[in-house]
C-alpha cells in the first residue's frame, strides 16, 4: 500500500497577521487614548463593584470591543497583578488568549437581531461558568436589534443571574431605547488624538524594524480620523508600498494627500497678489487628480493652521509633524491676521457653495482671485475713495474767486497754472487750519479742499529736498539722535506731504494723507480727524513709521500724533433733515408757523 502525503508550504502566508490584530491591546495599560475609561474599569474590579450591564459607545476603531474583552478576561483572572491587570498565566487567561474560553461569548447583533435570537440568549445565560467567576456576553452593534428584541431583552438585562455580565457595544447610541440605556453603565469612548495614534504607530514601526519618518506617521494619524484600527490598516498599506523605509513623500503619494508645500506656495502667491501663480497652482492640483472641493476645504484648514501659529498660546492647536510645524511658524509671519480672517471666510464660503455651483472650477478660481485681492480690499476699506484733483490739473478757470480768497497771488503766479495757489509759503498753512465754512455751499467747500491739497503738494515740490529719516534700529522708540527744534505750520505741512509721497504706491492712502493734515491741539501734540474706526485702526498699524518720519523730518523728538474719530470738513457739508429745516426757518419764519399749524413732522 502506497501512501502519498502532499505538504504545501504556506507558512509564510499563514504567519502574517495584520497589525490591527497583531498589536491589539491585551491589557488596560496598552489601550490608547481612553485613560479615564480604563481607570474606571480597573477601580471597579479593585473594589469588586461590578454592574450587571455596561454600554460602550463611540466612533469606530477606538477600542470598545477591545476594552470589553480585556474587562472580561480580567474579572475572570484568578491571579490579578498588583495594578489589577490580568496575569496571562492562569488557566482562565490562557484559555482566553487561545480563543477557547467558554466564559466569554461574543454576539453580532446585526445577524442576531430577532426576538427568537434573544430568547435563545436568555436560555443560554442560565448556564453557570465552568471556569472562572463570570460569564460575559459581549453584544456588538447592539443598536441593530429590533424594537421587539430590545423589549424581550429588557427583563434579563435588568435582573440577570449573578454570574452574568452584559457588555453592549455600539457606534450609534441614539438608536438605543431609553429603557435599555437606563439599565446600563454608559462609557463614552472618544476619538483618539493624532499624537496618541502617531506614538502607537511609532511603537509598531520599532517592533517591526521599520524606519518611518515622523511627518509620515503624522499624516497616517491624521488620515485615520481618530480611529486606531484605521491607522494600523493605513500603516500596513504604506509598508506594502514603501517596504522598510517609510518617507513623507511616499506616504502622501500613496494616500493621495496634498503636500503642505503646495499650500505654502499658493499662500505666498496670495500675499504677493500674484493671481497668475495662484491659478497655475490650482491647475496643477487638478492635473494630479485631486477634487477641487478637497483642495478648497484643505485651503481653509491651511489658513486656520496659519492663524493659530500667530500666537504662542494657540500653537499647540496645530496637529502636524515637527518639521511641518516649523514651516507653518515661518510662513505665518508673512500673513497678517486680517488677511487670514478674510481668507478663511472666502475659502469657507466657496466650500459651502461648491455643491450647488454649476461651474465648480470657476467658483474656486473666483475664490482664489478674491483671496489674492484681500490686501487691496483691506486698505480700500480703511481709506475712503476721494478724488485726486491736485496731480495734473489746476482749479477750473470759471472759479477764480475762491482762489483769490484762499491764496494771495504774486507775480510768480504767471508761471504754469498748477503753481497759481502757492505764491507765499505762509499761505500753505492757512488752509490747513481753516475751519469748516458752514455758510458756503457744498461745491465751494469741496473746491477749497482741492485747493488745499494742491497748495500742500506744490509746497513740497518747491522745497523738494531729501529728508534724512532715521532708520529703525534695535529699539524703534530710540530718538536720542533727534533734536528739539521748533517748527511752524509751513514746516509741518511740508514734512507731512513728503511722508504722504512715501506711500505713492497706494493711491488711496496717499490721497488720504494729503487731504488730512495734522492740526495742533497743544504744544507739540497734533491730531488727525478720521471718519471711522476702520480708518483709525488702519493708520495706527504703521504709527511707528509715521512718528519716526515726522520726528526726524521736523528734528523734534517731542512731536506727538494721534488719530481721533470725528466729523471732517467733507462730512460737515452734509446736513440732516432737521438742520435743513432750521436753515429754512431762519430764512423764512413762516415755515415754522406752517409746521405748527399742520402738525407736520419727519417720518
Amino acid at each position: 500500500m502506497l501512501l502519498i502525503i502532499f505538504v504545501e508550504n504556506n507558512s509564510r502566508m499563514d504567519n502574517y497577521i495584520v497589525s490591527a490584530r497583531k498589536y491589539r491591546p491585551d491589557s488596560f495599560e496598552s489601550v490608547v487614548g481612553q485613560d479615564s475609561i480604563t481607570q474606571t474599569l480597573k477601580n471597579s474590579i479593585k473594589i469588586n463593584q461590578l454592574a450587571q450591564a455596561y454600554l460602550f459607545c463611540g466612533p469606530r476603531g477606538v477600542g470598545k470591543t477591545t476594552c470589553a474583552r480585556i474587562f472580561a478576561k480580567t474579572i475572570n483572572c484568578s491571579n490579578l497583578t498588583e495594578d489589577h491587570e490580568a496575569c496571562n498565566e492562569c488557566e482562565s487567561c490562557v484559555a482566553f488568549n487561545k480563543l477557547r474560553s467558554l466564559n466569554i461569548h461574543e454576539l453580532d447583533a446585526a445577524s442576531n437581531n430577532s426576538v427568537e435570537d434573544i430568547r435563545n440568549l436568555i436560555d443560554q445565560v442560565r448556564i453557570p461558568p465552568q471556569l472562572g467567576s463570570y460569564s460575559v456576553y459581549i453584544i456588538d452593534e447592539v443598536h441593530m436589534l429590533s424594537s421587539a428584541a430590545f423589549n424581550a431583552f429588557l427583563k434579563t438585562l435588568e435582573e440577570p443571574p449573578k454570574h452574568v455580565i452584559f457588555i453592549l457595544a455600539t457606534t450609534e447610541k441614539h438608536k438605543i431605547l431609553p429603557t435599555i440605556l437606563s439599565r446600563c453603565q454608559i462609557f463614552d469612548f472618544n476619538r483618539i488624538s493624532v499624537e496618541d495614534i502617531r506614538s502607537r504607530l511609532e511603537f509598531v514601526a520599532e517592533r517591526e524594524n521599520i524606519d518611518a519618518e515622523h511627518d509620515a506617521l503624522h499624516i497616517m494619524a491624521q488620515k485615520a480620523d481618530g480611529a486606531m484600527r484605521d491607522a494600523l490598516s493605513i500603516f500596513d498599506q504604506i509598508v506594502s508600498f514603501s517596504g522598510k523605509n517609510i518617507t513623507y513623500e511616499t506616504t502622501i503619494r500613496n494616500l493621495n494627500v496634498l503636500d503642505y508645500e503646495t499650500y505654502f506656495r499658493i499662500t505666498r502667491a496670495f500675499i504677493a497678489g500674484d493671481f497668475v501663480s495662484a491659478l497655475k497652482e490650482f491647475d496643477d492640483v487638478l492635473k494630479k487628480g485631486f477634487e477641487a472641493n478637497y483642495f478648497i476645504s484643505g485651503l481653509a484648514s491651511h489658513f486656520r493652521d496659519l492663524l493659530v501659529c500667530k500666537d504662542p498660546g494657540t500653537v499647540d492647536l496645530l496637529e502636524v509633524g515637527k518639521k511641518t510645524k516649523q514651516d507653518y511658524l515661518a510662513n505665518s509671519q508673512i500673513c497678517s491676521v486680517p488677511f487670514l480672517f478674510k481668507a478663511i471666510e472666502f475659502a469657507n464660503q466657496c466650500d459651502l457653495n461648491y455643491k450647488i455651483s454649476q461651474n465648480k472650477r470657476l467658483l474656486v478660481e473666483i475664490a482664489l482671485l478674491n483671496i489674492c485681492n484681500i490686501d487691496n480690499k483691506i486698505s480700500g476699506a480703511a481709506i475712503p475713495v476721494q478724488e485726486q484733483p491736485a496731480k495734473t490739473e489746476a482749479p477750473a478757470p470759471e472759479k477764480p474767486e475762491p482762489v483769490k480768497e484762499t491764496v494771495a497771488t504774486t507775480p510768480e503766479t504767471a508761471k504754469p497754472e498748477i503753481k497759481q495757489p502757492v505764491a507765499e509759503p505762509k499761505t500753505a498753512s492757512e488752509p490747513a487750519k481753516e475751519t469748516p465754512a458752514t455758510a458756503t455751499t457744498g461745491n465751494e467747500s469741496n473746491y477749497r479742499q482741492s485747493i488745499k491739497s494742491i497748495s500742500l503738494k506744490e509746497l513740497a515740490k518747491e522745497n523738494d529736498e531729501p529728508l534724512q529719516v532715521q532708520e529703525p534700529g534695535q529699539n524703534k522708540n530710540d530718538y536720542s539722535t533727534v533734536g528739539t527744534d521748533s517748527f511752524d505750520d509751513e514746516k509741518l505741512n511740508y514734512v507731512w506731504i513728503k511722508y504722504a509721497e512715501t506711500h505713492a504706491d497706494n493711491p488711496r492712502l496717499h490721497t488720504f494723507l494729503t487731504n488730512h493734515v495734522p492740526k495742533n491741539i497743544e504744544d507739540f501734540k497734533y491730531v488727525v480727524v478720521v471718519e471711522s474706526l476702520a480708518i483709525k485702526n488702519k493708520l495706527e498699524t504703521f504709527m511707528h513709521e509715521t512718528l519716526r518720519y515726522m520726528r526726524t523730518g521736523l528734528n523734534n523728538r517731542n512731536f506727538e500724533l494721534e488719530y481721533t474719530i470725528g466729523e471732517t470738513e467733507q462730512k460737515k457739508t452734509f446736513k440732516s433733515d432737521e438742520e435743513k429745516l432750521q436753515d429754512m426757518i431762519q430764512l423764512n419764519p413762516d415755515v415754522k408757523k406752517l409746521r405748527d399749524q399742520l402738525n407736520l413732522d419727519f417720518e
